[in-house]
């Protein structure tokens, strides 16, 4: 079976470091952008099964970028990862597979990520 290819798109770059060492301890493979400009210009290279999106990345919108990156690669599920609750009212939000609230543990993270990418073995 393939080694599925997460995108993680985050500003915080101990948050972005601490995620990928995690996921790839779970035999991901994982690729990491820390502003949206950059997420695009590895997704337009190659496709990921799932991005790890945070919503403020210092002055932009990671919503905005979120919904380019679904327009880029259909099919490829979406976690938004943020600090701010207020977020989870935006309706753009609603598109994403799932909302998590940032924290350093990473069990629910960990959960989320697995839950998404085993649905999408069908």
């Amino acid at each position: 079976m393939a080694m599925k290819k997460i995108l993680i798109l985050d500003d915080e770059d101990n948050l972005r470091a601490l995620y990928k060492q995690i996921l790839v301890e779970q035999g991901y493979s994982v690729v990491t952008a820390s502003e949206g400009t950059q997420a695009l210009k590895i997704l337009s290279k190659q496709p990921c099964d799932l991005a790890i999106v945070d919503v403020k990345l210092g002055n932009e919108n990671g919503l905005e970028y979120m919904r380019q990156m679904m327009t880029m690669r259909q099919g490829m599920k979406v976690i938004i990862n943020t600090a701010y609750s207020t977020f989870k009212q935006d309706f753009q939000a609603w598109s994403a597979d799932a909302y998590l609230m940032k924290s350093s543990d990473s069990k629910e993270l960990l959960a989320t990520v697995n839950r998404l990418l085993q649905a999408g073995k069908a």
